[in-house]
């Protein structure tokens, strides 16, 4: 089961979050999010654990309590949604279109009925 955990303290390394989850279980891998340019911590990551009996157990267990001065949030990680977002501005080539019958879009703008996304001007 993968697991999310939340508000961590900035000082909180990988190793530390491993120690925390594997006083309930056996732990597959714990890894706290990093931002890609300064390498801080996110204040979150995930934790991996084999047996999800055990890591039933972790969530209630570490659920809004304290560590390293912050009350964590724990739960089961939810997959990540896919292309549910719409709206903004979206480059199409000519003619693509979602839900016009082909033919061509003038400047790629989407203008006709389409439903989706893109950049809608009726002028």
């Amino acid at each position: 089961m993968n697991i999310y955990v939340g508000n961590l303290s900035w000082q909180m390394t990988d190793e530390d979050l491993r120690n925390l989850f594997e006083q309930h279980g056996a732990v597959g891998s714990a890894k706290i999010v990093k931002d890609k340019v300064s390498g801080r911590s996110k204040g979150f990551g995930f934790v991996e654990m084999e047996n999800d009996a055990e890591a039933q157990a972790a969530i209630t267990a570490l659920y809004d309590s304290e560590v390293m001065g912050r009350k964590i949030i724990v739960n089961e990680s939810q997959p990540k949604q896919q292309g549910s977002g719409g709206g903004g501005f979206k480059k199409r080539g000519f003619g693509g279109g979602s839900g016009g019958g082909g033919g061509y879009k003038k400047g790629g703008y989407n203008r006709g009925n389409s439903g989706g996304g893109g950049f809608d001007r009726d002028y």
